[in-house]
């Protein structure tokens, strides 16, 4: 499995390292994950098509839950 980088040491997801470390993750873009709900996440990747873009600044993670959640999984996606 890839290593994820984050540096967003608020989600749930992070790790010290700033390190991501969700079993799955959703990046689009940002023009999609601003008209999606929070509970879109990589699980639901199947309903969407692609969405291309041109830079990384057009680009957001679907993924972030906010830290200190515990272990409700709001997204369904687990930890590692």
């Amino acid at each position: 499995m890839p290593q994820i980088h984050c540096s967003v040491d608020s989600c749930h997801y992070w790790k010290q390292g700033n390190l991501c470390d969700a079993q799955e993750i959703m990046v689009t873009s940002d023009a999609m994950g601003s008209t999606l709900p929070d509970r879109t996440d990589a699980t639901n990747y199947q309903a969407f098509g692609s969405t291309p873009v041109n830079t990384c600044m057009e680009t957001c993670c679907k993924t972030f839950v906010q830290g200190g959640s515990g272990n409700a999984k709001v997204d369904g996606i687990k930890k590692l």
